[in-house]
C-alpha cells in the first residue's frame, strides 16, 4: 500500500544546506510504496509574525505522513498530529541562551513541538538523552535514526604525505573548536583545508602561529568530496554535535579521523576515530602526531572506518523511516 510523505523544509538559504542534502540522501533510498514531495517555507523562521503566518501556510500542503525534517519545529502547531513526524538534530541553541530567549525558544521550539507529533526522530541516542532532559515526554515516542552517508561519497585510495599532510577541519562555529586545533598543529609542518567562513579571531590565530592554510566556504557538495579525497587526515574535534557527519563522510572515502570523546561522537565515530578531549590543546596535538608517524594506526583507523559507514547507508535509515510511516499512515501496528 503506497503512502504519501510530505517533507517540510525551511525557506532555502544560500549557506544553510544540510538538513536538505540529508533528506535527498534519505529519500534516494526509499522504497517504490513511499511517494514523496517537498515543501519549503516561503518565509524565514525570523519573527513571531513570519513563523504564525508559515504555520497557517503548511496546513494545505499535508500527506499521509508529515515529516518536518528540522530547524522549523514549530509549525507542529496546526499540522494534523496523528499524521506528523519531527526530526531534532541537536538542542545546541539551547546552550548558548538564557533566560526569557531560552524558555522561548525552549517552548516554541521543543515544548510545543514535541506535543503537537506523533512520533519524534532524533539523530543519534545522545541527543535523545539530552531532549529527555528538558522536556516532559514519554520515551517510546522519542526514536533514534542516525543520519545517512550520501550515495556520492565512495572509498578513494591515496598516499599519505607523511612530509606535509594536509588536515581538514570541517566547521568554523564556535563550537567546531578551530581554535584549539590551530593552536595544537602551531609549529607542525602540516597544511590545515578549513570548511566555512573564517572568523577575525581565527584569522589572527592562523597569522600568529604562521599556518599554512586553505579556506573554502559555500562550496556545492561534490566539492566538499573532493577535500575529503585530497585530505591526509581529517580533524572534527568539536565540542557538542547533535551527530557528527563529516566523521562518516571521512570514513567513507578513506581518511583517518580525530574526533571528539564527548556528546554523539562517540556513538558515531565506534572505534573509527581516534578520539580526543576536545578542550586538550595537548591531546589534539598528540592524536595528529600519532597518525602522521605510525602507518599502523592509520591503516586500522581507515579499515574501521569502511566498516562502521556501513551503518549509515541511505537504504538502511531510509527503511527506519519507512517503518515509523507505515504506523503513522495506519499500515503497519
Amino acid at each position: 500500500m503506497k503512502m504519501n510523505v510530505t517533507y517540510f523544509f525551511r525557506k532555502p538559504f544560500t549557506d544553510y544546506f544540510s538538513i536538505e542534502e540529508l533528506f535527498g540522501f534519505i529519500q534516494s533510498g526509499l522504497p517504490d510504496k513511499v511517494e514523496h514531495k517537498n515543501y519549503y517555507l516561503s518565509r524565514p523562521s525570523k519573527g513571531f509574525l513570519d513563523r504564525l503566518r508559515s504555520c497557517f501556510e503548511v496546513v494545505g500542503h499535508q500527506g499521509d505522513v508529515n515529516h518536518i525534517t528540522g530547524d522549523v519545529h514549530f509549525i507542529a502547531l496546526l499540522l494534523n498530529k496523528q499524521k506528523t513526524v519531527l526530526t531534532i538534530h541537536d538542542l545546541e541553541v539551547l546552550k548558548r541562551l538564557s533566560g526569557l530567549s531560552r524558555a522561548i525558544v525552549k517552548f516554541f521550539w521543543f515544548t510545543m513541538p514535541a506535543h503537537r507529533v506523533r512520533f519524534i526522530t532524533v539523530i543519534s541516542a545522545f541527543t535523545k538523552t539530552e531532549l529527555l532532559k528538558v522536556i516532559n515526554i514519554n520515551p517510546d515516542k522519542v526514536k533514534v535514526v542516525h543520519n545517512c552517508i550520501s550515495p556520492a561519497i565512495k572509498h578513494q585510495p591515496y598516499t599519505f604525505n607523511t612530509h606535509k599532510p594536509n588536515i581538514l577541519h570541517i566547521g568554523t562555529a564556535h563550537n567546531k573548536n578551530l581554535d584549539r586545533l590551530i593552536e595544537a598543529i602551531a609549529g607542525m609542518n602540516v597544511k590545515l583545508t578549513i570548511l566555512g567562513h573564517l572568523r577575525d579571531n581565527h584569522k589572527q590565530l592562523l597569522s600568529k602561529f604562521k599556518i599554512d592554510y586553505e579556506n573554502f566556504f559555500n562550496l556545492p557538495y561534490e566539492h566538499v568530496v573532493l577535500r575529503y579525497r585530497e585530505a591526509d587526515l581529517v580533524s572534527f574535534v568539536s565540542l557538542y554535535e547533535g551527530f557528527g557527519m563529516p566523521i562518516i563522510e571521512a570514513n567513507a572515502v578513506g581518511r583517518p579521523v580525530i574526533s571528539s570523546n564527548r556528546t554523539s561522537m562517540p556513538e558515531v565515530a565506534g572505534e573509527a576515530a581516534l578520539l580526543v578531549d576536545p578542550e586538550s590543546i595537548d591531546e589534539i596535538r598528540t592524536a595528529i602526531l600519532q597518525i602522521i608517524e605510525n602507518q599502523d594506526l592509520r591503516n586500522t583507523l581507515i579499515e574501521k572506518g569502511l566498516e562502521n559507514v556501513k551503518r549509515f547507508t541511505p537504504e538502511s535509515v531510509a527503511a527506519q523511516y519507512t517503518r515509523i510511516y507505515e504506523i503513522i499512515a495506519g499500515n503497519k501496528t
